[in-house]
């Protein structure tokens, strides 16, 4: 019997893997194509995740469109609930879960990234913790939520947790942020702005438990867990959900042989991996170092690597792109800077704040603006160097 065989298969349907074909269509790319997703194939925009509950939608109404409609508009085969086990660059051919073979000419890594889990989950507490990833994550999410009114402990005050928080507290649910780090945003937020933001959450009738670590996850009084927190606070909740992070979904590449860091799946400026047939693009990806899950250099990376894949290597730019972070109790965008600035220059008015990161020369290498500030965002983007020239 003979192997299945595409030229080029796409591994991963998330916003670089559709982004991906897409932009592969435009070119006028009629290759044989493949995308193989581990979850229902449906297309959706991964950012409207946490927009959901705030405006009342339903995970159907997040679906742009089903997968089999998706593999129509692309004239592609879409292999949905399918996991690769095993890749032979060599053979050129991919081991699927179920013990078949799919052959390839070229192979894209779209695999993304998954959350960290930073602790284990008592079997008898698995049914009320969940993570957020994927359309398939927020089906689950939002059927536990469906019965109205929850108490919702949040861990981890990153991006995540932060544009979660806001969400679920604006489909009025009862949110407790719990985190180690002593203001939300840490990593793209000066300590000040992070407690303008912290502030206003409070504010709204949010719960914050900052400077905190969870000592223990058990069950609680009724269908419910009890988090008992390092300073022996304890927190009833009817739903956990755990923001704490994402980590570069690099097994599969790095069993394969590739070349792959902590960072991600190393790829050069075309997004070639340290094998010619195979590339790889998204939260996967480190690009000649830099990796950057972020929704702009995702769309930049699709469009370049559509052009490659067509045959004109192209290497990818990305610009100065500030991250726009789901908030509207407070409006926030922070461009982070790589290195660490010699100092920040902040300027407050309320919660209206403007904060410079500079070098040791005093040039500005990246910023961060909440309340009334964001609208600074375009000509801060414009001065500050770009993420990957």
């Amino acid at each position: 019997m003979s192997i299945p065989h595409a030229d080029l298969v796409i591994i991963g349907t998330g916003m670089a893997g559709v982004g991906l074909a897409r932009a592969l269509r435009r070119e006028g790319d009629t290759r044989r194509l493949t995308l193989i997703s581990a979850d229902s194939g449906d297309d959706y925009s991964k950012p409207l995740l946490s927009t959901g509950f705030a405006k009342k939608l339903a995970p159907d109404k997040l679906a742009q469109r089903d997968a089999e409609t998706l593999a129509e508009a692309l004239n592609a085969t879409l292999l949905s609930h399918t996991t690769v086990s095993a890749i032979d660059p060599e053979a050129r051919w991919l081991t699927l879960a179920d013990g078949s073979d799919y052959a390839y000419t070229q192979l894209v890594l779209a695999t993304g990234a998954a959350p960290r889990a930073p602790f284990a989950i008592p079997s008898d507490c698995a049914a009320h913790c969940f993570s957020v990833n994927d359309l398939d994550d927020y089906r689950r999410f939002h059927a536990a939520l469906r019965h109205g009114p929850a108490r919702v402990a949040i861990i981890g005050a990153g991006l995540v947790g932060c544009e979660f928080a806001n969400d679920l507290h604006a489909g009025g649910h009862h949110v407790s942020l719990i985190a180690p780090e002593s203001a939300p945003l840490p990593r793209l937020l000066p300590e000040p702005l992070g407690h303008a933001l912290g502030e206003t959450f409070i504010e709204a009738g949010m719960q914050l438990a900052l400077g905190r670590s969870l000592e223990r996850i058990a069950r609680g009084a009724s269908d419910a867990v009890q988090l008992t927190l390092d300073n022996h606070q304890r927190i009833d909740a009817d739903v956990v959900l755990l923001a704490t992070g994402l980590a570069p979904r690099t097994a599969l590449a790095a069993k394969a042989g590739l070349e792959v860091s902590a960072n991600g799946i190393a790829v050069d400026r075309t997004l070639q991996t340290s094998h010619p047939a195979i590339f790889a693009l998204g939260d996967a990806a480190c690009v000649a170092g830099v990796n950057a899950m972020y929704v702009q250099p995702l769309q930049a990376s699709a469009n370049a690597l559509a052009k490659t894949l067509a045959g004109t290597p192209t290497p990818v730019h990305f610009g100065a792109w500030p991250v726009i972070v789901k908030t509207p109790l407070l409006p926030v965008v922070a461009y982070p800077p790589l290195a660490t600035p010699a100092r920040w220059r902040i300027e407050a008015d309320g919660t209206d704040m403007t904060a410079l990161a500079e070098d040791k020369d005093e040039r500005l290498i990246g910023f961060a603006l909440t309340g009334g500030c964001v609208r600074r965002k375009v000509e801060l983007s414009r001065a500050a160097p770009a993420l990957l020239g």
